[in-house]
C-alpha cells in the first residue's frame, strides 16, 4: 500500500480509503469486522463513515459496528485514521441536524460514544449549512479540537466558493480549517474539475472522491448487467444512458488486461489532487480486488483514451464554459 499526506496536513493516509456505508444495511456485523481486519492487513489505515449510515434515524448503526470492532483489541483503534461526519438528521427535534454549534457538539459526543473511542481523527461536515454562520461553526470545531475530541476538520459536498469562504473565516480565526473535501468524482461524473478541484489545490485541501465506480457503471456493468446490484433499475438506466461509452470503456480495459473497476480507481489515483478514493466493498473479495488498483500504471495514451471516452467539463472554470 502507498501512503500520502491528507491535504496540507502532516497526517499520512493510505491511497485507498475504506468506505463503510454498506456496513449494517448490506453487510452484517461479522462480515463487516472481517472486511476491516482484511483492510488493515492490506495496509489500508483510512476508514470513512458517517453518523447517519445505517439509515435508521438517530441509531448510528454503522458507527456502532465500527465501535464494536475497536473493542476486539489488537490496537485496532490506533492503527486507523478514523473519519466520520456530522450534518444529517439524527432525531426528530428541530436542532437534531445541520451545523449549529448545538448540534455539532452533541453529534460529536454521540459519535464518540457509538464508536467507543476518545477522538475522531477527521470530523467532516457532510453538507454545507447555509443557515449557520461560519464563525459559529468554527467556534464549535475549535472547542472540539481544544478538548482533543477532534483532530482535523473536513468537508463534504461543498461548492468551490464554500471551501474558500470556510478557509477565509478559519484563517481570520487563526485556525487550520479544512484539510479535506469529500465529493462525487469519477470518470463518468467530472463536474468537480471546474471549481472544486482548483479550490482544493489552492487551499491545500486533499480530495477524497466517493462513488469512484459511478454506482457500478465503471465496474464492468455491461458484462455483469444481470448480476446483483447491476441488475437494478437504477444501474440499468445508467447503462442505457451511457451504453456506447461503457462499451468502449470495457473494451479498452479488456485490451489492457485490467479490471474496469481498478482502471477507474487508477485513473483517480493518477490525479495529483486526489488523496484517496473511497472504496465501499460489501465483501472481502471486492476489497481484495480493489487493492490491485494502486499498482496500475496508466500511460499517457491510456489517459488520453479514457478522456476521449469519458470527456470532462472542458477544464477549470471559467475556461470550461467561456473564452
Amino acid at each position: 500500500m502507498e501512503y500520502t499526506s491528507l491535504g496540507r496536513s502532516g497526517l499520512k493516509v493510505s491511497r485507498l480509503c475504506l468506505g463503510t456505508m454498506n456496513f449494517g444495511p448490506h453487510t452484517d456485523e461479522a462480515k463487516s469486522h472481517s472486511i476491516m481486519d482484511q483492510a488493515l492487513e492490506f495496509g489500508i489505515n483510512f476508514f470513512d463513515t458517517a453518523n447517519v449510515y445505517g439509515w435508521k434515524t438517530g441509531e448510528g448503526i454503522t458507527e456502532k459496528i465500527i465501535g464494536n470492532w475497536f473493542t476486539l483489541g489488537a490496537a485496532r483503534r490506533d492503527k486507523v485514521v478514523l473519519a466520520t461526519k456530522v450534518y444529517g438528521k439524527m432525531g426528530e427535534g428541530v436542532n437534531d441536524r445541520r451545523l449549529s454549534a448545538y448540534h455539532i457538539i452533541r453529534a460529536c459526543e454521540d459519535s464518540l460514544r457509538r464508536l467507543q473511542t476518545d477522538r475522531i481523527d477527521l470530523y467532516q461536515m457532510h453538507h454545507i449549512d447555509r443557515e449557520t454562520p461560519w464563525d459559529e461553526i468554527w467556534q464549535a470545531m475549535e472547542t472540539l479540537v481544544s478538548q482533543g475530541k477532534v483532530l482535523y476538520i473536513g468537508s463534504s459536498n461543498f461548492a468551490g466558493w464554500h471551501i474558500t469562504q470556510a478557509q477565509c473565516t478559519a484563517r481570520s480565526r487563526h485556525f487550520l480549517g479544512l484539510i479535506s473535501e469529500q465529493c462525487l468524482y469519477n470518470l463518468s461524473s467530472r463536474d468537480v474539475e471546474m471549481e472544486i478541484l482548483p479550490a482544493c489545490r489552492f487551499h491545500g485541501i486533499g480530495v477524497i472522491p466517493y462513488s469512484p465506480l459511478g454506482g457500478g457503471l465503471l465496474a464492468g456493468a455491461l458484462e455483469k448487467s444481470q448480476k446483483g446490484r447491476r441488475s437494478s433499475e437504477q444501474i440499468q438506466r445508467l447503462i442505457e444512458k451511457h451504453h456506447k461509452q461503457t462499451k468502449l470503456y470495457e473494451a479498452l480495459c479488456k485490451e489492457s488486461g485490467e479490471d474496469p473497476a481498478n482502471v477507474a480507481l487508477a485513473w483517480l489515483l493518477h490525479n495529483p489532487a486526489i488523496t484517496a478514493p473511497i472504496i465501499g466493498p460489501r465483501n472481502q473479495e471486492q476489497l481484495s480486488n480493489s487493492i490491485k488498483a494502486v499498482e496500475i500504471v496508466l500511460s499517457d495514451e491510456n489517459m488520453v483514451q479514457l478522456n476521449d471516452i469519458w470527456p470532462g467539463p472542458g477544464g477549470e472554470a471559467p475556461e470550461a464554459f467561456a473564452w
